[in-house]
């Protein structure tokens, strides 16, 4: 049942603090790019961290898992509007017999991106999330902080590209910055019977993280940072997540087709292991084990469900399209001009979109080329 469990969870999609990225976006960072207006997305990804343990003075050690999973539906409702909802699957927990709960917590959230800042390669955007406690429990050991409560909070994107208007083509840049209220006043966070410490003050959190993205035509390599900093900490006597975390994680994306991706990485804690709480009223887990995972695998598939026409999309209607979209950027670059002093920039700026424009023109001529061979050789000759 054990190992069943686990090869379900490995289609499902872990989350934490940063949130879960569906959409656009690397593992953790979020990107200010939205996705397009129809356009449907469905990202699973499951995060995997065990240890071996004993407690002091025993003579077994004990395997402590912790393994969850989710996934996340990403909706492009217009061209600036995102929608997601992303419901945890599977929680590892180290409580009760199962020690485990099905389902978790669901999140949902919107996305206000792909702002972007006029005559640069810069795009801006805002996330508003929301966590609704529709798990059993919370308070877990290894993960962020939760209090079972409507948690709260909102995320500052901004994303830089060489070229804005495909950032999925080119050098990404992404620097998030946010907020998150736990909501968690008056909660105790311990079913001890015995425990007189509820939450007195709102535990609040600024989450940031940094990511890099090297795309290509089938592999992505991306680097991530990203962490907390506490500005209200919750109870040490019944909270397990009250120190601040650090994260470097480093990921592998495969585009197997136009419309699938599978991502593999590992993320690697930078922070100490410094343990704050004090444990009065709840179970104390062997010194060897960290407060926060020490690493941790991830692993994700992302599928784009809509628009169907995407299933039948071949390269020179790729082309094609871009050619459009160069025609009315070049237009929208004329009449900023016009707007203007800095005429220079300008023509600079519709220099480099014309090599681009060459560039993609060039790639069509060698596919309509080629089809024309392919359809000559697959004539048959003229009968004598």
């Amino acid at each position: 049942m054990g190992v069943l469990i686990v090869l379900v969870v490995s289609l499902a999609s872990g989350l934490n603090a940063n949130g879960l990225n569906g959409g656009r976006g690397l593992t953790y960072v979020k990107s200010a790019w939205s996705l397009k207006p129809g356009y449907l997305t469905l990202y699973g990804r499951s995060q995997v961290f065990g240890k071996v343990a004993s407690h002091e003075g025993a003579s077994n050690a004990v395997s402590y898992w912790n393994i969850q999973g989710a996934f996340s539906l990403n909706y492009g409702v217009s061209k600036h509007l995102e929608f997601a909802i992303s419901p945890i699957m599977y929680q590892d927990t180290q409580r009760g017999e199962k020690r485990y709960i099905m389902p978790g917590d669901l999140y949902m959230g919107l996305k206000f991106g792909s702002y972007n800042i006029k005559r640069s390669s810069l795009t801006w955007g805002i996330s508003l999330d929301t966590r609704f406690p529709t798990g059993k429990e919370s308070n877990i050991v290894f993960e962020p902080y939760s209090a079972g409560t409507v948690e709260w909070g909102f995320t500052g994107m901004l994303s830089y590209s060489k070229d804005p208007l495909y950032p999925e083509e080119e050098l990404n840049v992404d620097f998030n910055i946010g907020y998150l209220n736990h909501n968690d006043v008056g909660e105790s966070l311990s079913a001890n019977s015995a425990n007189n410490f509820n939450v007195t003050s709102m535990t609040q959190e600024i989450l940031y993280g940094f990511g890099l993205k090297i795309p290509s035509s089938e592999f992505d390599f991306s680097v991530e940072l990203y962490g907390n900093s506490f500005i209200q900490k919750p109870p040490k006597e019944t909270a397990y997540s009250i120190e601040n975390y650090f994260y470097l994680t480093p990921t592998i994306s495969y585009h197997a087709f136009k419309w699938l991706t599978f991502k593999v990485g590992a993320d690697f804690r930078l922070s100490s292991n410094t343990d704050e709480t004090t444990y009065e009223y709840i179970s104390k887990f062997p010194e060897a084990l960290p407060n926060y995972p020490t690493w941790r695998l991830n692993f994700g598939v992302n599928i784009l469900l809509l628009p169907t026409n995407v299933f039948r999309v071949s390269d020179k209607d790729i082309l094609i399209r871009k050619a459009e979209n160069r025609r009315e950027l070049f237009e929208q670059i004329i009449n900023e001009q016009r707007e203007t002093e800095s005429a220079e920039e300008e023509l600079d700026r519709i220099k480099a979109e014309r090599k681009k424009a060459e560039r993609e023109l060039e790639r069509l001529r060698r596919i309509l080329e080629g089809d024309k061979n392919k359809k000559t050789t697959s004539e048959p000759p003229p009968s004598e």
